[in-house]
């Protein structure tokens, strides 16, 4: 199931409620965002040719690693 925002128009604007449901799906949205955008900068993996699993496993531990360096 997708689950997207409340979209305000010039003649609708957003209630309180529909506000901070948005606001509740950026807040967790963001970090997803956030991993995507570092995924793309390791250049390693556009020439990624391995089984599928083992490249699962890379990812996790540059995730690991990156968050470390991030959080420091």
């Amino acid at each position: 199931m997708i689950v997207t925002g409340y979209i305000a128009t010039r003649t609708h604007k957003l209630s309180p409620g529909q506000k901070e449901a948005n606001r509740v799906l950026a807040v967790g949205r963001a970090p997803v965002q956030h991993g995507f955008a570092h995924l793309k900068n390791w250049r390693v993996l556009t020439t990624l040719r391995t089984d599928p699993a083992r490249a699962t496993r890379l990812l996790r531990a540059l995730l690991v690693l990156t968050n470390l360096e991030i959080n420091r």
